[in-house]
């Protein structure tokens, strides 16, 4: 069973973070309480994806400066903000790979073990090795932020299509797309 997100927030959380966003689009100064509360969480999502502490501060700071720049253009569309700022962490992120020619993905055994869940697989200790390697080796970028952010952050379906700018039945279908391939190539 996959977890509820611990980014998940409530209509009053949502309530009360758009009214910061709207007095920090009068006021910049008000932009300091968004950026504590999102910092650390950005600054992991980048640093889980380019593996150096330096980019990922770089990126980071760059995910800020835009999204002070563009305060202004934010439209509140029922999720929270961290979803305008993972899009631009997510371009960032692009940014990173496209200057390096290189992709970091961090696996970890949880993630491979809910997934497997979630394709319904039992020898889950026969195939563990064999869903790392085509995680890591074989999945096109899209699918893999799609099973990265679903699997190994938690995210529910709602968020990732916020974030890639899909639906969330597109999310989800997608995702199951990816998981049906994965369990065709494991057989």
């Amino acid at each position: 069973m996959i977890e509820t997100s611990k980014y998940h927030a409530t209509q009053t959380d949502l309530a009360h973070e758009q009214a910061i966003v709207e007095a920090a689009k009068k006021e910049p100064a008000k932009f300091a309480s968004l950026y504590d509360k999102y910092y650390e969480q950005i600054f992991r999502y980048i640093y889980q994806r380019v593996d150096d502490k330096e980019q990922a501060f770089d990126a980071t700071q760059q995910v800020f400066v835009k999204a002070m720049e563009s305060l202004h253009k934010y439209e509140f569309r029922g999720v929270p903000f961290a979803s305008w700022l993972y899009r631009i962490a997510s371009s960032e992120v692009n940014n990173v790979y496209r200057a390096q020619k290189q992709r970091t993905v961090n696996i970890d055994s949880v993630g491979v073990y809910g997934m497997m869940e979630e394709m319904e697989e039992t020898k889950i200790d026969k195939y563990h090795d064999k869903i790392v390697d085509i995680i890591g080796q074989e999945l096109p970028e899209d699918e893999l932020q799609l099973i990265e952010m679903r699997f190994f952050e938690k995210r529910s379906f709602r968020e990732i299509g916020e974030i890639l700018e899909i639906t969330e039945n597109n999310a989800k279908v997608k995702t199951y797309r990816i998981l049906e391939k994965l369990k065709k190539v494991i057989k």
